[in-house]
């Protein structure tokens, strides 16, 4: 199956949206389908019709008249509509004289509140749904439930053997979920692909929406950031190693999470203690890119002293951060480390205050101090601690006491309603 034709979750997400809301946006980086889930979502719809700001001549006409370019009884989907931010105020007063559902959808390529100039056009209007890279489950056709699972059974969770080695893992992180790298033989092609990819960055996607006097600053920081995926995202530190002032390398980050190449997961304390720290935590949204980035192939990947581990938790982070997207609970990714160095590497917490905490082992195997962080949560949340999961690149999934159990790191696509549990 060509892979830019898998089925996404956001699809069904954009649906329903349009079925009551004027305005859908639909964001993300390159190369990840939006053009072509917006054409599917518009094949579905009564009286549709598509415009391209790609095509100069559709550009042009949009630039010069963008009042009647908006003009349409049905739905109107605009692609690359970060290219004339000057259609969003028109947009806004044809949905106010107008207030039908399912007006407009828009496609972007950068969050449309970060581009500059952009008027305070459509608020109360509109809902954003972002679009990643494809998940594991969406290329595997698998629940991708993990998150909504576990806030339901807490550490009553149970799955049959995974066949998933750590080899396995590690091809499916270089793998990455960019539609065309997914589709690419691994190795020279796929190689291909991320550097073409890199330099559309660095010469389109950020130009576009911000001044880089000098584009090798950016290709710099994009090696180091690869480097420290996974760690914590200290500014200081991250500026001596490019050779920026700290004040430009803000900027630049914020321009690279503004394109989806990177997310920072925010640091949890829910004052359990002083103790910890606020720094956030730096992955690449993209494990195939970051594994790029860091020259990391199927080969290399043998050598012992191959950072596997921080490439493994980049990829498993990623994929919780997508099922947010989606998932039927209201749930937000932090991480949790303090000054005495008790980390976990992802913490859920649900609306309800909850908490469901993640660690990431590139081994096969689980010891008992791989709990160190979890039981630390574990003890100062009492009741509000839902469970805690080791996740691994072995098959069993494992119990390691009350509300504590090591799971394959399978878990996080193929847990979910059509899982046994």
């Amino acid at each position: 199956m060509d892979p830019s034709l898998f089925p996404r979750r956001a699809e069904a997400m954009a649906l329903e949206a349009l079925s009551d809301t004027r305005v859908v946006v639909v964001n993300g980086a390159r190369q990840v389908g939006k053009s072509t889930l917006a054409s599917l979502i518009a094949a579905q719809a009564d009286n549709a019709r598509q415009l391209y700001l790609d095509d100069p001549a559709i550009l042009a006409a949009a630039e010069e008249d963008p009042v009647a370019f908006v003009q349409h009884d049905g739905l109107l989907m605009i692609d690359e509509i970060q290219r004339t931010p000057q259609l969003l105020l028109p947009i806004k007063h044809e949905v106010d004289r107008h207030p039908r559902a399912g007006r407009f959808l828009l496609i972007g390529s950068a969050r449309l509140l970060g581009l500059r100039d952009l008027p305070d056009a459509l608020p109360g209007r509109t809902e954003t749904i972002e679009l990643w890279p494809l998940s594991q489950g969406e290329i595997d056709s698998a629940p991708d439930g993990f998150v909504d699972h576990v806030f339901t059974h807490g550490a009553d969770v149970a799955m049959n053997p995974s066949p998933l080695r750590k080899p396995d893992y590690v091809d499916r992180a270089l793998r990455g979920g960019y539609p065309e790298a997914v589709r690419r033989d691994p190795g020279r092609r796929r190689n291909r692909f991320f550097d073409s990819y890199i330099t559309d960055l660095v010469t389109r996607d950020v130009r576009q929406i911000s001044d880089i006097e000098r584009p090798a600053e950016m290709r710099r920081l994009l090696s180091v950031i690869g480097a420290r995926m996974g760690g914590l995202a200290v500014v200081q530190s991250i500026a001596g190693d490019v050779g920026l002032p700290r004040v430009t390398l803000s900027r630049y980050l914020d321009l690279l999470e503004l394109i989806f190449v990177i997310k920072r997961i925010p640091a949890w304390s829910s004052n359990l203690t002083t103790r910890a720290i606020s720094t956030p935590k730096l992955i690449v949204t993209d494990s195939g890119l970051g594994g790029r980035l860091i020259g990391m192939s199927t080969e290399r990947a043998r050598d012992v002293t191959a950072p596997i581990g921080p490439l493994l938790e980049n990829f498993a982070i990623g994929e919780v951060a997508r099922q947010l997207t989606w998932a039927n609970e209201s749930v937000q990714l932090f991480h949790y480390r303090d000054r005495d160095q008790i980390e976990v590497d992802m913490v859920l917490e649900h609306a309800s205050g909850e908490v469901i905490g993640l660690e990431v082992k590139a081994a096969e195997t689980v010891r008992g101090d791989d709990f160190r962080g979890l039981r630390h949560l574990a003890d100062r949340l009492g009741a509000r601690f839902r469970a805690g999961f080791v996740l691994y690149t072995g098959e069993q999934s494992l119990s390691f006491g009350e509300r504590l159990r090591a799971l394959p790191m399978s878990s996080l696509w193929t847990l979910g309603t059509t899982t046994q549990s």
